[in-house]
């Protein structure tokens, strides 16, 4: 039996929309991150982008645990000397309700080309609203409702997952 491998015009890609507010940054960019890779899918293949789109909506009641707020740095230099800017995530938050996440998610994407075109098929929005309702076909299930491997219950609730 030969292995399957897919091909570029075979990929089929899906529209999700994720409610992060509420949601834990880390937690929820690393779930985003491999719905954008396609490592959900059986068909995933390193080298080609086989992920989903998402659209992500409340990115502006995102949460961060422990004193991050106040003590998480960004960091960015405008390659002259001294030129090392930093910002801590509760101003960045403030000023672009957006950007810790779409930082996040970029920082677990390839840092090469196929990762840049990966990263366009994010689409962050601050508010509650989308522009993108015909596109959309589903909703990812959120961190706490996905199962947890090895275990027949739903994480946080006790209950037994759906078999």
């Amino acid at each position: 039996m030969k292995t399957y491998s897919i091909k570029a015009k075979d990929i089929q890609r899906e529209w999700h929309v994720v409610d992060a507010s509420g949601q834990v940054l880390g937690r929820l960019a690393t779930r985003i991150a491999q719905v954008l890779m396609g490592k959900n899918k059986p068909v995933f293949t390193r080298h080609l982008d086989t992920g989903d789109y998402v659209v992500v909506v409340n990115a502006a009641k995102i949460r961060v645990t422990g004193t991050k707020e106040k003590n998480k740095l960004y960091y960015r230099h405008s390659g002259y000397p001294g030129g090392l800017k930093s910002v801590t995530y509760g101003d960045m938050a403030a000023k672009h309700p957006t950007r810790p996440l779409e930082k996040a998610v970029k920082g677990m994407l390839p840092h090469n080309r196929l990762g840049a075109a990966m990263f366009k098929k994010l689409k962050v929005y601050a508010g509650d609203s989308h522009p993108h309702g015909g596109q959309v076909s589903g909703s990812l299930p959120s961190v706490n409702e996905t199962t947890v491997a090895g275990d027949n219950t739903v994480a946080g609730s006790g209950e037994a997952a759906p078999a």
